[in-house]
Formats: C-alpha cells, structure tokens, sequence
C-alpha cells in the first residue's frame, strides 16, 4: 500500500473506524491520547522521519538484518483463579511471538504464491526477562489479584494507584499486561511516541497464548502478534478507512478489515492490486488464517529498533542476562530524606543477592560508626542533635558473602533557628547558586515569597533529583531546565516533595523553585532542600528506575507564573512567519480560549487574564507556520 501522509492517517482513523469480530482497542486509545495530549502528534510525526530515512536505506526489508532480542516482563493482573493464568501458557505466548517474528511459523506455507515473495522475517525475538530493573533475578512474570471484574482501555491496568502494575522501564523492556479488558477487546497496545508512563501491550487473558485460557477463534496466540506489531509501529492493514493506507509500499490496498477465515483470493475495490493480504498479521482475521508479515512492514518495525529508532535502546537492556549468583554489589542511591532537628530517613536501592544489609552512620567528627542490619532498604534515625553534620554508608550481605560499603553520604540535621541566607532569590534570573549533595535551608517569609535556586549536573553525572523536606506549610516545587520547565511537585499540605529527572540530555543549568500553595509560608522555620545529580538513573525506594515522563516543551515558548491563579505571560516564537495562533484546551480536548496574533518581532510577550477559569490542568497551545508549540498549564482557584 502506497505511503501517504501521517497528519492524514491521524486526522480521519477515529471517523473511519470498522468495527469487525476481532476487536482491537489501539486506535480507540491512540485517538483518546491524542486529545489528552495533542503534543503526541508532534511526537508521533517526529518518528515518521526518522522512519522514511530507514526505509529509504533499507526499503522492504532489504537483505538480513541481525536478530534483536526483546526483554519481555508479562504482568497478570487478575480477579478469579482463572484470569490468573499460568506461566506455562505465558510461554507458550512467547513461543508464538518468536516464532511469527522470525518467519519459522508452522503456518507460513499457507501464505499464496502471489505474496510469497515479499514474506518478512523481522528478525526479533523475545525472552521473559532474567533480571528486573534493579538487577534482582525474577522470571518475567509478576502477578498482582485485583477486586476490579474489568479494565476497559483507560490504561489504568498499568497504574499501581489505580490498582494496576506500573510498568518497568520502557526503554529497557517490552510490558505486557494480562487481564479482563472486557467490552469484546482482545487486545490493544500503544504506539511509539506515547507517554512512558502507559508504553506497552494489554492482552486480554482469553487471547493470550495457545494453551489453558486460549479461547477459539483467537487461540494461537496471534492477538499479542498483531499488538505487538502496533507496538512497533505497523497500522492496520486497511489503514483505518475505506481503501486506506497502512503506510507500507507492499501490502495491498484494503476496502476495510475482515474477519473470519476469508477464501483466497479475497478481491478489492479499491486501486491498485485486486487481491487483498487477508493473511497478515496486522488484519482481523481469525488466528488460523493470519500468517504473515510483509518486508514492508519489517522496514517500518525495524526502523523503530535501529539506529536512532524510539525503541533502539531495547537492543542493550540486560534484561534477558540471568542475574549471576555471585555478584555481591553494594547498593546505589543512597540519600537521606525527611530530615528534621533530631531525625532522618536514609535509603538506598535494592542490590542483586542480597539477604540483608548492614547500615551504619555517625557524626562526620566521629571516628566510630553506630551499625545496624536490616532486610529492608531504608532505615529511620532518631536522637539526632540539630544543625549535626552526619556520614552515612552501606554494604550489602549476600549468601557468597559481603561487599564494600558504598561511598560515604552526608547529611545535616535542621536548625533549631532559621536564618535564609539565600535572599533575593525571587526570579529566575536572580536565583541563588547552590551545591549539589548538601542539603540548605532557606524560609517562604510571606505570601508573596517565593525562592528560586540554580545547578548544574555534569557530562558524567546528567541525572537530576531535587528533594524538598521538613517543610512548616504547604509548600510546593517546580523543577526547570534553562528556560523550560520539565517537573512539578504538589503534594499536600506538608508532605515532602521530590522530582526525579532521570534524561540523557546534554549538560544544562537547572532551577529549582519552591513556592506557597495559595501563598502558605512561615517566616519562623526553615524547609530543606537537596539537589543531587547521578551518573546513572534514581531509582525508587523498590529499586525501580523512576521514569519521568518529559512534555515534549520547546524552549522558546514560555507560559509563567506555573502553577497561577491570575493573569500569566507567553512568551511567542513568530519565527519568519509573523503570524500564529493561541489555544487553550482543558484535559477532556475541550477548547476554552483561541486568540489569533501577528507580530513585527521573532518573539512576542503578552499577557492573558485567566481569573475565571476552574482549577485544574490544561493545555496552551501557540501554532505558527508548520509549527505546534504545547505547554501545561496548572490554573488554581483564587
């Protein structure tokens, strides 16, 4: 089928829609993502590039690849013994998933004579994973009972505070959650350039593998082959609409899905090839009569796991690399936290083998450490004695014996008094410089006050983790890379705060701002706040790698003061086109404000009254020229 532009695919997929007796959810949730979050497109746009430069070099699949090998963990997400489907039937997903993505499936000599020779082996394969994020041996499959009878496609599966399973690191492994979707969904997956919150497949426990739960017609395990291929960036062979396009030069032109096993050869009406490629994985067949993929489609999908492909870093996750038995590490990410005048929690992630741990810590003057042995990976301190300098460090015992303590971390407890040395750090360009791994102290002394501080990580140490602790009123933090901001923290009341920015950016200056939720402060007691950096990703206190989700913002369109109760400023890119337009969208896709400019300058500042709108988030929106600019938007109650 002849290549035809994303924007139109993406325009009328939700309105052409065909509704057959496989049903898959992707495109329902691709379009429900799109208006929650329209910045998607410019994402999704992005990869297409990316995608018609591999397909220019390597078009239909040309010559043998090499085999890329994809960590797979397989959450089950269940509410009856039987939705708690075995790891044995989970293999024999897996079996299917190799086999299809390899072209060694029993069933390919059914493929007709006519699109036998544009057969693509992908050259994937999958394993369930050795060793979990952290390093400790699992067997790629988790399992979590639930009380919901059904998921629908709201992704809430893959929420652990919805009482899903987050998934682990997106770019290291392949998620596939098993569960009752119910409403008729087999299955549904989420395309490349989606949030990394919800990136991966959900299958339904029905149609997942060959064996156990498997129900006919869709019990060979081809609802994960055709999910997954979404996954990997392949569109529905009829491309959504009547006579559609699925992107690929090689598969003919559908008059729209089918269903059942269609007798060959099943003609269209469409232009071009008469005869459709009923066989392939990406129609809606049943499960015996889908065999195939095309060279085309092997371009698209290992467009997307090459070079700099969305998904190219799967090719180096250890995720298929059995843990060895005798590595005995000590542990990374120790940090203190939650630190007051006498007391402080100090963690550190889960280390490989390990039985248990031996924590110790004394005054930074001291010359004898106060040790203690643990099975847990955070330990509380009490009767500290305020404005102290303490070390920390730990080890890590395991059954073939201990390793070295960890490097030594420090903290120091809270005055009893509080005096801001930090003062006049009210703006951005007069935000106070402060060290990275030491904890300072600094007061919100009236409503109108807030502090603003600068650092900077380094080419070795990129990862950034702001904490915000000891905190006297509700107090807030936003987290800024040179002029963009890139996290936001509002827990409530005095809860503590924290923003982890783990990215492989270049080095850059960050800002930290802490703020008065509806102007709290307290001019008597100093909160605390610690900016560290790290040469590899934080991760949490389950030794999972935090996953920030960036918003793909651009650097010269600004909206501030954020979050706001009142009026804010934008800051314009015209660029050479004079001419654009601001839109306000709330989180359902609703427009709730459009104004069309022209300027005379390359940038533009203006100010817009936003007093009347509710609290909550939304979406601002400046368009110029071919160009889409997106920002998120906290509006607060006065």
């Amino acid at each position: 089928m002849n290549k035809s532009l994303l924007v139109i695919f993406l325009t009328f997929f939700s309105f052409q829609f065909v509704s057959a007796q496989r049903n898959c959810g992707s495109m329902d949730v691709l379009d429900r993502q799109l208006q929650e979050n329209p910045s998607m497109f410019k994402n999704m746009e992005e990869i297409e590039k990316q995608i018609s430069e591999y397909v220019k070099k390597f078009p239909q699949g040309t010559g043998q690849r090499y085999t890329v090998t994809i960590p797979t963990v397989v959450h089950v997400v269940y509410r009856t013994t039987t939705e708690n489907i075995s790891d044995a039937q989970i293999q024999t997903q897996i079996d299917v998933l190799n086999r299809d993505f390899s072209a060694t499936n029993t069933d390919l000599n059914l493929v007709p004579t006519l699109f036998q020779p544009v057969i693509g082996n992908i050259e994937v394969q999958f394993c369930l994973a050795s060793q979990t994020p952290s390093g400790q041996t699992t067997t790629g499959i988790t399992r979590k009972s639930t009380t919901l009878s059904s998921w629908g496609t709201n992704d809430n599966v893959k929420r652990a505070s919805q009482g899903g399973v987050d998934p682990w690191n997106p770019a290291q492994y392949l998620n596939i959650w098993v569960c009752n979707i119910g409403g008729g969904i087999l299955g549904y997956a989420q395309f490349p350039g989606g949030p990394v919150s919800t990136d991966g497949v959900v299958l339904d426990y029905r149609y997942t593998g060959t064996i156990g739960t498997a129900t006919s017609p869709f019990n060979k395990g081809r609802t994960a082959t055709h999910e997954v291929g979404h996954w990997l960036n392949l569109r529905h062979i009829w491309g959504d609409a009547n006579c559609g396009s699925d992107l690929v030069s090689d598969t003919p032109v559908h008059n729209t899905s089918n269903g059942g096993c269609p007798t060959y050869p099943h003609n269209s009406t469409c232009s071009g090839s008469p005869v459709e490629m009923t066989m392939n994985y990406m129609d809606y067949t049943d499960d015996a009569c889908m065999y195939m993929f095309s060279q085309g489609q092997k371009s698209r999908m290992r467009g997307i796991l090459e070079g700099s492909g969305s998904r190219a870093s799967l090719q180096t996750s250890p995720g298929c690399t059995p843990v060895n038995p005798n590595t005995c590490n000590a542990p990374s990410g120790l940090a203190a936290s939650s630190i007051t005048t006498n007391s402080a929690i100090v963690s550190w992630s889960a280390a490989p083998n390990a039985v248990n741990y031996t924590f110790e810590y004394k005054l930074n003057s001291a010359t004898t450490w106060i040790s203690q042995t643990t099975t847990a990976t955070s330990v509380s301190l009490t009767g500290l004695t305020a404005s102290t300098n303490y070390n920390t460090r730990v080890s890590t015992n395991c059954a073939a014996g201990s390793s070295s303590f960890s490097s030594i971390v420090s903290f120091t407890t809270a005055s009893t008094s509080c005096t801001d040395a930090y003062e006049s750090n009210n703006s951005r360009n007069t935000a106070a410089s402060i060290p990275v791994g030491t904890t300072i102290t600094a007061k919100i002394s009236s409503s109108t006050d807030n502090d603003w501080f600068r650092f900077n990580n380094t080419t070795s140490q990129r990862n950034v983790r702001v904490s915000l602790t000891n905190l006297p009123a509700d107090y807030d933090l936003t987290l800024w890379r040179n002029n963009q901001q890139v996290g936001i923290s509002q827990n409530d009341g005095t809860l503590n705060e924290q923003i982890t920015y783990n990215n492989s950016q270049n080095t850059a200056t960050y800002y930290a701002r802490v703020y008065g939720y509806n102007g709290a402060f307290n001019n008597n007691i100093c909160y605390s706040l610690l900016a560290q950096t790290s040469g590899s990703a934080f991760r949490n206190i389950n030794g999972e790698e935090e996953i920030y989700e960036m918003e793909p913002l651009d650097d010269e369109f600004l909206v501030f003061p954020n979050p706001t109760s009142g009026e804010i400023t934008l800051v314009v890119p015209f660029g050479k086109h004079g001419k654009g337009c601001i839109s306000m969208f709330d989180m359902t896709g609703k427009l709730m404000y459009k104004q069309n400019l022209e300027g005379d300058r390359i940038v533009k500042t203006l100010q817009m009254d936003i007093s009347e709108f509710q609290s909550g988030m939304y979406l601002v929106t400046f368009t110029s020229g071919d160009k889409v600019f997106t920002q998120k938007l906290a509006v607060m109650a006065r």
